[in-house]
């Protein structure tokens, strides 16, 4: 009986023995896949949180109390420079008109008399004059009750698109009391916050009479057909955040952006010979990002490197890196630092064939 325990106790044995030497057999007939960096001229986009906003937006206000006697137009209707679009019960503006042209009458009339009097001598000149400043004051009077007659309809300043009523079909209306709001979306202005040290990049490389084009990245991720320009930076750093605010330009024919819409401004920077690997083929130790080079003898060494730009799913490198070096593609987890693999080289051109524009992170 013991004999046969034993004998099963070193079958046993024997198995496992053969099984982790399979594995181990197994694990070093393991084949990597190494690759170069890529080194090539490219275009990564820098992407900024924007608002935009059209460069003609105001609020349209009553300059003129009375009920709100007529709407002539409709909320998200595109109206035309001039068009009539409220109208305020007129009727004591209406009496004001009414007696101020009469008030005219009756000084034009003393004028008149007053005049020919003076030419006779018959009155002094003094009083002429008196009887022509209250002819001109009646004139004065009369003018100033037909703005106030006028400023009962309220016309478009410019063509735009209508936003919602802030009040309703006979409610009185205060003095300037907010009615709408009117846009003029055939420009819009894209404001943009960019960091201090950005700034100062794009001030060194942007001569004072190019505009920098940028492309706007609408919130359904898809791009704004035209392109736009940066215009002006403003004069000031906010303290708190660090960043200074800027502003692109973008033609709007089709009507497509509207005021207050927010999207991503994408901020072009050209690399020349910018060296490129995947994301995939570094690991971090601390706060510091690391490769393995594959040396001709096929032993990986880490190498610490530093990064310039991080875009989907790439690193471009700043430092650490040589075009010819050797790096281990994948497996980062499954080698050690001096250990000697097995590896098949893997282009990374044909990988990324065609890169030419990517997105900064």
């Amino acid at each position: 009986m013991r004999q046969i325990i034993t004998s099963i106790l070193w079958i046993t044995i024997l198995f496992f023995s053969s099984c982790s030497e399979h594995e181990l057999k197994k694990e070093e007939e393991i084949t990597f896949s190494v690759t170069n960096p890529i080194q090539v001229d490219t275009i990564i986009y820098k992407e900024y949180v924007a608002q935009i906003h059209s460069a003609n937006h105001i609020e349209l206000r009553s300059q003129e109390k009375g009920y709100l006697q007529k709407i002539f137009v409709d909320e998200g209707q595109y109206v035309k420079k001039g068009q009539l679009m409220f109208k305020l019960m007129p009727a004591i503006y209406e009496a004001e008109v009414s007696k101020s042209k009469a008030e005219l009458n009756f000084a034009e009339i003393e004028y008149k008399n007053t005049k020919g009097l003076a030419d006779n001598n018959v009155v002094s000149s003094s009083e002429l004059a008196m009887a022509k400043a209250k002819l001109d004051k009646a004139k004065a009077e009369l003018q100033l009750a037909q703005a106030h007659l006028d400023f009962t309809e309220i016309r478009a300043p410019f063509d735009g698109i209508m936003d919602k009523f802030h009040t309703r079909l006979g409610s009185l209306v205060d003095e300037g009391e907010l009615l709408t709001s009117l846009s003029d979306n055939s420009k819009m202005w894209v404001y943009f916050n960019v960091a201090e040290a950005e700034y100062l990049d794009y001030i060194q490389k942007v001569k004072s009479k190019e505009k920098q084009k940028v492309l706007l990245q609408l919130a359904n991720k898809e791009l704004f057909e035209n392109s736009g320009f940066v215009e002006t930076v403003e004069a000031d750093f906010n303290n708190e955040t660090g960043n200074i605010a800027f502003r692109a330009v973008f033609q709007n024919p089709k009507g497509i952006l509207r005021h207050g819409e927010t999207g991503n401004i994408m901020m072009p920077i050209e690399l020349k010979n910018a060296i490129i690997i995947p994301q995939k083929s570094t690991f971090d130790v601390l706060d510091k990002k690391y490769v393995y080079i594959v040396n001709e003898k096929g032993v990986i060494t880490s190498s610490q490197i530093t990064i310039a730009q991080e875009v989907p799913h790439l690193y471009v490198v700043a430092t650490g890196l040589k075009p010819t070096d050797k790096i281990l593609l994948e497996g980062i987890g499954k080698v050690k630092n001096n250990e000697k693999i097995k590896y098949n080289f893997v282009s990374l051109e044909k990988e990324l064939a065609g890169i030419k524009n990517i997105h900064a992170e």
